[in-house]
């Protein structure tokens, strides 16, 4: 019978066999083997061979998954950089207090999480004592990414450093006293310590990529050197199932940073169970790692698991850890030793002669305790191969116990994610375990105490003097403010005197600016132009000669349209980052060139230009990383609106990037009609941003991509754009006795108003101001302050209430938003008011058509004005039927 896998297809097909001779004795060889030592004994002659392959310089491809084991072997870890001891001591003080503090935090139903450290906390120790660099030393130190729900023993370290109180301590999630911790790492809550919200679980490993990417773009752009500057981000297995998590892998590897370490605690537990109940997600991450080109280290196994590794002879042991699920794995840490016996080493009988020369100590070690992520001499040796790796990020696969040193009602626990607090006899028990010298009559007040050796005590010093070696304090947040120069007016100066008799899309008019402001001599090499692989479609393709697309690698192709004036370059020290299609890492991008004025010390002035429909929609929760991490910079929605993309439908119609935008704090939001706003509203911005009284505070702008006639600025109209709003053209008075109203608009809604404006006039000898509103947003900002002004007893005109004050006639708004959006603010308006918006799906179809769809064409505009006239009595109700009939409605 012909054996079926020879009939399989493979790429060796396609490939010349010089000698199928020698081929077909390599095969025999290999056949031979199998039968006389079986299929194990010729799977580890195979893979020896493609270690000296590799070894030797011959190109093959890599396997993606190796065997259950540690990367690096007992026998060729590095000497340990430390006393040991003395680490053992500061980690069980940490793991005392993380616990502490979340159990007290209970009495007030505050909550908190414990495992999740006492599963990590030598990942941490490890880090702080001997690889993460702080920033008192050369450079900007080290970026670290703290996984979320390890922040309590990030807080317990600091109060053993003398950085936070017991007080402190003691409001762990509970801020409004002004002397809390928040929950989690959140510079805006607590900016001296976190540089990195994280606990959006997937946001911290796709922005730590980013982040080391830009560290590179600011060292390739001879900004500044950040050569000395390494990024730890530190990760749960159970958060790599988030797309985030590996959306980047790829860049990180094909861009070759080898500034980056990635630290995933593999306590083969999320947030309600196993992370693969029936699988092995070690092995797994291994796998995708791998195959997106990254240097992966497995730190599984304790130095206990040595002596079971040198007792297997047959490869028993290998075989049985690699078919293992991790369900099964993590019940073997709660079971008895027979349990064990029977269930592991029962599973073949070489197991089960290997388990007779063990002790029940031995193995109940093992399987309770024994996991190379809770052996500083384990951690320590995958750090120090991640570090000295080059030409890859590293992944750090390190197992570990969820909710080590908690005792058995804790330790991997599917509910142990949820527990927030343990008993006295459980503290108790943990002192026990950790050695601690804390004694019964610290429990008598019936509350668990927090522990601590000393200020001068051998622990504390000797935590400081290795902080100090490494430069200063970690985690730390350092802001070293520098004002950057208004750039020269000249720039602005072209858009204030609008376009003439030439039609332009605000879309190229922001871009227009941006590209003038790029020559500044004193600023211009700060801007960071960020796009997802749309530039042609927003008009940037003119950036591309004169600044260039970033590359590590420069350009080592010749482009196909070198011959054009504006060719597609990549350069070394290239100025744009063009991600390709993802919002997310281009959002990634942007936070990271945002809060460089902390992170480096270099203020830098991003801005990022996308489909609008992409951004608020698709990255809002970046958005609120980016608020979280104090960002600076310019978000640009571009074609916005839901009527003004014609032809592209439902899946790009924006009607409520406005509204979704407003529910951010940070966010300052306009949406300019003409040029001349554009240049105010950005020109206000850089000094708002980045003046001497900087403001944590980022803008979002809609640009519109219908081109029109951008008037000249008009005298004295700064401040009404800057502030939301200001008249723009008022009605000529159709008679004496004439009805009136006002017309508001915003972005590219001013020209159906101001269309609407002359129907009015013409048709039904109806007068109407048209005005521009430039923010709703901030129209809505500055009237709630008022509001809280005047609850705290101080008399205060929302600026809205005082510019529409003694306007005749009522009010109609109308946008290419929804009406929520400039609804927003009728509530201080004195006249009566009425809205037109887009409400419901985009569609595909003509501008034309789309806005007569929603009802806010210029005809549309002009019946609701005549309806909301004939409600107030000034006109008659015949008037509105008469007009829709006119215009076809």
């Amino acid at each position: 019978m012909t054996d079926p896998v020879a009939k399989l297809p493979s790429e060796l097909d396609q490939l010349p066999d010089r000698d199928p001779e020698e081929t077909a004795e390599w095969a025999a060889s290999l056949d031979a083997v199998t039968k006389a030592a079986g299929p194990h004994r010729a799977a580890y002659l195979m893979r020896r061979s493609l270690q000296h392959a590799e070894g030797a310089g011959i190109a093959l491809p890599k396997l993606l998954e190796s065997d259950y084991v540690n990367t690096i072997p007992t026998s060729a870890e590095p000497a340990f950089d430390g006393d040991l001891e003395m680490e053992s001591k500061i980690t069980a003080w940490n793991r005392w207090n993380a616990a502490a503090m979340v159990t007290r935090g209970a009495r007030y139903g505050v909550g908190g999480h414990i495992a999740t450290f006492a599963s990590a906390a030598w990942l941490y120790e490890t880090g702080f004592n001997h690889f993460f660099r702080g920033k008192e030393g050369d450079g900007s130190g080290d970026q670290l990414y703290i996984q979320g729900h390890a922040s309590p023993g990030i807080y317990a370290r600091a109060f053993l450093d003398g950085r936070i109180s017991e007080q402190q301590l003691d409001n762990f999630r509970q801020e409004s006293g002004g002397d809390g911790l928040p929950s989690y790492p959140h510079p805006r809550r607590l900016p001296w310590l976190w540089e990195f919200p994280t606990v959006s679980m997937g946001l911290g490993p796709l922005s730590a990529i980013y982040q080391a990417r830009f560290n590179r773009y600011l060292t390739n752009r001879k900004i500044k050197d950040t050569s000395n500057s390494h990024v730890w981000a530190f990760l749960g297995d159970g958060e790599m199932d988030e797309p985030e998590s590996t959306a980047a892998l790829a860049l990180a590897a094909r861009e070759q940073l080898d500034n980056l370490t990635f630290v995933i605690n593999c306590n083969l537990q999320r947030l309600d169970g196993p992370v693969r109940a029936n699988f092995r997600v070690v092995q797994e991450l291994e796998g995708a790692f791998r195959g997106a080109g990254w240097n992966v280290i497995k730190t599984l196994w304790g130095n206990a698991w040595d002596e079971l590794f040198q007792l297997d002879t047959t490869g028993a042991l290998i075989r049985r850890l690699r078919e293992v699920p991790d369900a099964q794995f993590q019940t073997y840490a709660t079971r008895d030793v027979a349990y064990i016996r029977e269930h592991f080493f029962g599973a073949e009988p070489a197991l089960a002669e290997l388990a007779k020369l063990l002790s029940d100590a031995k193995i109940a070690e093992c399987f309770y305790s024994s996991r190379g992520g809770h052996e500083a001499r384990k951690v320590y040796a995958a750090y120090r191969a991640a570090v000295e790796h080059k030409g890859a990020p590293t992944v750090i696969l390190a197992q570990t116990v969820k909710g080590y040193t908690l005792g058995k009602g804790f330790e991997s626990k599917n509910a142990n994610h949820q527990m927030k607090k343990l008993s006295i006899d459980e503290f108790k028990g943990m002192r026990e375990l950790l050695g601690l010298p804390i004694p019964d009559s610290a429990f008598e007040d019936g509350l668990v105490p927090y522990g601590h050796p000393g200020a001068d005590s051998p622990e504390v010093r000797y935590l400081q003097e290795r902080r100090a070696a490494l430069g200063g304090p970690a985690p730390a947040r350092r802001v070293h403010a520098v004002a950057l120069p208004q750039p020269e007016e000249r720039a602005f100066k072209a858009l204030y005197k609008g376009s003439g008799k030439q039609e332009m899309a605000t879309t190229m008019a922001f871009v227009r600016l941006v590209k003038d402001l790029m020559r500044d001599k004193e600023t211009g090499r700060r801007w960071v132009p960020i796009v997802p692989d749309e530039a042609r479609t927003f008009g940037m393709e003119s950036l591309f000669p004169s600044a260039g697309i970033y590359s590590p690698l420069g350009q080592t192709y010749e482009p196909v349209d070198r011959d054009q004036l504006m060719y597609y370059k990549e350069a070394k020290d290239g100025q744009i980052l063009n991600e390709g299609i993802t919002e997310a890492g281009a959002m990634a991008d942007f936070i990271a060139a945002a809060s460089s004025y902390a992170t480096h010390g270099e203020t830098m002035i991003p801005f990022y230009i996308f489909y609008s429909m992409f951004g608020w929609q698709r990255t809002g929760d970046q958005m609120w990383q980016l608020a979280d991490q104090l960002g600076k910079g310019f978000i640009v929605g571009a074609t916005a609106g839901r009527t003004t993309l014609t032809g592209e439908g439902l899946q790009h119609a924006d009607g409520h990037s406005h509204l979704i935008a407003s529910t951010n704090p940070a966010s300052l939001n306009y949406d300019p009609a003409f040029a001349y706003e554009i240049a105010v509203i950005v020109k206000d911005g850089l000094r708002r941003m980045y003046g001497p009284e900087a403001e944590n505070v980022f803008y979002y702008l809609t640009v519109y991509n219908e081109p029109k006639q951008q008037p000249a600025m008009p005298e004295g109209v700064e401040e009404g754009i800057v502030k939301g709003l200001y008249r723009f053209k008022e009605g000529t008075p159709a008679g004496a006795d004439a009805p009136r109203l006002q017309l508001i608009g915003s972005g590219t809604a001013i020209h159906w108003a101001l269309k609407a404006q002359e129907l009015l006039a013409a048709d039904w000898g109806v007068t109407a101001d048209v005005w521009s509103a430039t923010s709703w947003g901030e129209l809505r900002r500055d009237a709630l302050e008022s509001d809280e002004a005047l609850l705290r007893g101080e008399e205060r005109v929302p600026y809205v209430t005082q510019a529409l004050s003694g306007a005749p006639g009522p009010v109609l708004a109308v946008s290419d938003w929804m009406r929520a959006v400039p609804d927003s603010i009728s509530q201080w308006v004195e006249q009566d008011w009425s809205s037109l918006g887009t409400d419901g799906f985009g569609l595909s179809d003509t501008r034309e058509g789309a806005r007569r769809h929603f009802g806010v064409d210029a005809e549309s505009v002009t019946v609701a004005a005549l309806a909301q006239l004939a409600r107030r009595g000034e006109i008659p109700v015949s008037k509105v039927k008469e007009a829709r009939e006119k215009y076809g409605m």
